[in-house]
């Protein structure tokens, strides 16, 4: 049991490693959908500095930002990219609208991963986003 921890951690930690050099914004979490990180791109984007707020379960962020559809429409867990990789354990691809913690109103395309240590071992996800420009 011990090496299946020791692999998970180590998956996670190659995620964040990973997310943490790229320019592009990255979020990654845990099986249970609790926060592991948020890149600095993702803080531009989200609003918000990953060291303000590094505690979020799954049921904090999928509703912090007010994810909502291009109608205005609530975009419930399951049906967020990011929850879609967590529940069915396949990728996903979105474009949504949210509010960062600085109030302001964004839209953004999202790509979500499952990440597994081997392939029966579920260990988390990692969305990759960019803000799109108005009218797109």
């Amino acid at each position: 049991m011990a090496e299946t921890t020791r692999q998970r951690s180590l998956v996670l930690i190659l995620a964040r490693d990973l997310a943490s050099i790229l320019a592009t914004p990255v979020f990654i979490v845990d099986a249970a959908g609790d926060l592991v990180y948020f890149n600095e791109a993702a803080e531009a984007v989200l609003g918000r500095a990953f060291v303000e707020k590094q505690d979020m379960s799954a049921d904090e962020w999928a509703t912090a930002f007010q994810p909502v559809d291009d109608q205005g429409r609530p975009i419930p867990f399951e049906d967020l990219p990011l929850g879609v990789a967590l529940t069915k354990r396949v990728s996903a691809h979105g474009s949504l609208r949210i509010v960062g913690a600085d109030g302001v109103g964004r839209r953004i395309d999202v790509t979500a991963l499952p990440l597994f240590a081997r392939a029966d071992e579920f260990v988390g996800g990692m969305a990759v986003f960019q803000e799109l420009p108005e009218g797109t």
